[in-house]
């Protein structure tokens, strides 16, 4: 009867800890801009934020929208990590894409260090794409866990 009583209470601790998890996003945005006129940072958000506060559920017969003001969706309090632009006069500079791995290595390291999990990474490019393309970035997020 102990035994049970025992294994019972490790399944309660275990299902607790699976739910008591918290997600936190860091945001790397790494300049594709020609002649080193962009600007690359990592971004981390020092406030939270509740979604709901700023959703709303459409529907066909109430079409009216909850709009949220801009300045409450803001975060006003975050870190900002400066990182090298990926082309400068010259065209496109290895060595600041090794600096920004080096940058980025030492914050994932320092979140890993402070309890953290790297749970995902995702990455996408957004260019302009047409005639003369001069804008561009390179944006990574990593989700951590713990």
């Amino acid at each position: 009867m102990k035994k049970l009583f025992l294994f019972v209470g490790l399944l309660c601790l275990m299902s607790f800890e699976l739910s008591a998890q918290e997600f936190k996003v860091i945001t790397s945005v790494e300049s594709i801009v020609p002649n080193g006129l962009g600007r690359s940072r990592i971004i981390s958000a020092l406030e939270d934020k509740d979604y709901k506060e700023f959703s709303s559920i459409q529907t066909e017969e109430d079409n009216t929208r909850n709009k949220s003001k801009r300045q409450e969706i803001r975060v006003k309090n975050f870190e900002e990590t400066k990182l090298l632009n990926f082309y400068n006069i010259g065209g496109i500079r290895f060595q600041n894409i090794a600096a920004n791995d080096a940058i980025i290595t030492s914050k994932i390291n320092t979140m890993i260090a402070e309890g953290w999990e790297l749970a995902f990474v995702t990455s996408a490019v957004e260019s302009e794409g047409g005639k003369g393309d001069g804008q561009g970035i390179f944006i990574t997020r990593y989700i951590f866990k713990r």
